[in-house]
């Protein structure tokens, strides 16, 4: 199949360059300059895999503005809060007979694909894969070949021809894919999933592990699991794993299957990127509020990673005009 994977971050290197591995067409548009620049200048993205055997791989990589082709699908691996300029990008090359394809983290994706994507042409899933973007240019697989799984379902819930070919390629690139038929089930069992690990980690600054294996990680999760699935009950939403399915798969994934990693919003965190809570806790908050519930620990959460990034922002400020001062003096 030839794919175009908007986004060459931490996921959209994973995915495409396994698919590209497996014998398919990939050209990935990206608009981060210093990753464009890096990967042009070394001709390639180095890949590792769990911190080893760190090689470069060609890739073909255009922007926005420079593409110009005809794939069978586009795959989206963008940070929520981006994804509305990068379609707005892209729209001149859309086609009424093209397929979108995400996993991305959290929600409020879906509503902008369909400005640009019939219903019947948009697949969704979840991942739990691992991987982090070290630099530009530079992604560490975080696995052995073959770690990890994801879910898909088509936002119709009737899985086509198109649908099967994707389901087929990702199997081949041993991304070990399972088709629901639950749309919204579906990605909300995997922003539930998130809302625990991925928040807690990154206020606190730990290791997935460091969370499964402390003896407050089950009373942690099960107050926010049971908000979460509260709102789904009240919403209408039969999610894909009851509660205690949900809280034994956190069990697994922490301490057996990713004990140390952190999560992707640790990794925006740490680099003073703008994180996705507002798509994640945020999204089961607001979620919440429409059905008269309010989910009072998604709330403080969110609003725990808003004064971490506040906070943050103003150190690095402090920390920048500390060295422009000293910088003055030198000159002086």
């Amino acid at each position: 199949m030839k794919f175009a994977m908007i986004g060459a971050g931490a996921m959209g290197l994973r995915y495409g360059i396994l698919l590209q591995e497996a014998g398919n067409d990939v050209t990935f548009i990206d608009t981060w300059q210093p990753n464009i620049d890096k990967i042009r200048e070394q001709g390639g993205v180095y890949v590792s895999r769990d911190h080893k055997d760190r090689h470069l791989t060609p890739i073909k990589l255009e922007t926005p503005e420079t593409y110009d082709d005809d794939p069978d699908m586009y795959i989206f691996f963008v940070k929520q809060m981006q994804l509305e300029d990068f379609l707005k990008r892209c729209a001149h090359f859309f086609k009424p007979n093209q397929y979108a394809f995400t996993c991305m983290n959290g929600m409020g994706h879906i509503e902008k694909l369909q400005k640009y994507f019939a219903d019947d042409k948009i697949i969704a899933g979840t991942a739990l894969i691992a991987t982090v973007l070290n630099g530009p240019g530079d992604v560490d697989f975080i696995g052995e070949r073959g770690a990890g799984m994801m879910n898909m379902a088509n936002y119709t819930e009737k899985p086509d021809e198109m649908t099967h070919r994707l389901f087929d390629e990702l199997d081949k690139a041993q991304m070990h894919p399972s088709l629901k038929t639950n749309f919204k089930g579906t990605l909300m069992t995997k922003v539930i999933f998130n809302s625990v690990i991925n928040t807690i980690c990154t206020l606190f600054g730990i290791t997935m592990g460091e969370f499964g294996n402390s003896d407050r990680a089950y009373d942690l999760g099960r107050q926010l699991i049971d908000e979460a699935y509260d709102i789904c009950a009240r919403a209408g939403i039969t999610l894909v794993s009851d509660r205690d399915e949900e809280m034994a798969a956190l069990d697994h994934n922490t301490r057996i299957d990713m004990p140390l990693h952190y999560p992707s919003m640790y990794q925006d965190m740490s680099h003073d990127r703008p994180t996705e809570v507002d798509y994640i806790n945020g999204y089961i908050a607001e979620l919440g509020r429409k059905y008269h519930y309010e989910a009072k620990t998604h709330i403080f959460l969110t609003n725990l990673v808003h004064l971490s990034e506040y906070h943050r922002a103003n150190e690095k400020k402090a920390r920048e005009e500390a060295a422009e001062k000293t910088e003055a003096a030198l000159k002086a």
